[in-house]
């Protein structure tokens, strides 16, 4: 009889609890329920319409935990042609900032910059949230954008985002974790991405329902990514 009691007691507890459940859970969910359970938003559209200035480029990053996007700052200011780096870059991503530098000023006439800015400007470069390591080479394309942004006084195409290697003869190459780090984009509600012609097939594995409303450029060069950033 005891062995009875129990079972019936635990039945009635079970059954208890799920009428407690039945009267807390909503049929439906609301933003507000949303946002307590997910935690406030991550991304915001806004801040692509205040970072909209000449000098400032959206990359995109690989981490361990997936792939997020980054800004890239670029100001100029008097000086005498150095360049300064700082938001805790590695020593691969220093090395894409002045690979970025000298191919600019080697093909200053190809793209109408005026050489003397190279030789009485300083050009300081911030990747902020400087708490966090970077460091890899898929910056290039991103920092080389920002530098000439800033050199024109042009702006970046708004809502556009670039992942690649560069190299002093102008190219493009491939990088890695492209699927993390499109869908990073998509997340952050980008509508463009440069890339790598190299890294079309990596983009044809992602599901096309993920990415869907994003347009994709797919370049070999530097000129064509320019072409393609550089606003009016």
């Amino acid at each position: 009889m005891r062995e009875l009691d129990r079972q019936l007691a635990s039945v009635m507890r079970y059954q208890a609890r799920q009428l407690v459940m039945k009267d807390k859970i909503k049929s439906t969910l609301t933003a507000i329920d949303v946002e307590k359970i997910l935690g406030k938003p991550r991304y915001s559209n806004d801040i692509y319409k205040i970072a909209n200035m000449p000098g400032v480029a959206v990359g995109l990053a690989w981490t361990y935990v997936g792939g997020d996007i980054l800004f890239i700052e670029t100001s100029l200011s008097d000086g005498k042609g150095e360049l300064k780096l700082t938001g805790n870059l590695g020593n691969v991503m220093k090395e894409s900032a002045s690979t970025a530098l000298t191919y600019l000023q080697s093909n200053a006439k190809k793209y109408k910059l005026d050489s003397i800015l190279f030789e009485k400007k300083n050009i300081h470069i911030h990747v902020p949230e400087g708490a966090v390591p970077k460091d890899g080479p898929s910056a290039g394309v991103t920092m080389m954008s920002a530098i000439a942004s800033a050199l024109t006084g042009k702006r970046i195409k708004p809502f556009l985002a670039m992942t690649g290697e560069i190299t002093l003869r102008g190219q493009v190459l491939p990088v890695g974790g492209i699927k993390e780090k499109v869908l990073a984009a998509r997340r952050a509600g980008l509508k463009e991405i440069i890339l790598c012609w190299q890294n079309e097939k990596d983009v044809q594995e992602i599901d096309p329902e993920f990415i869907k409303g994003i347009k994709f450029h797919y370049v070999k060069t530097m000129s064509q990514v320019l072409e393609l950033a550089l606003v009016g």
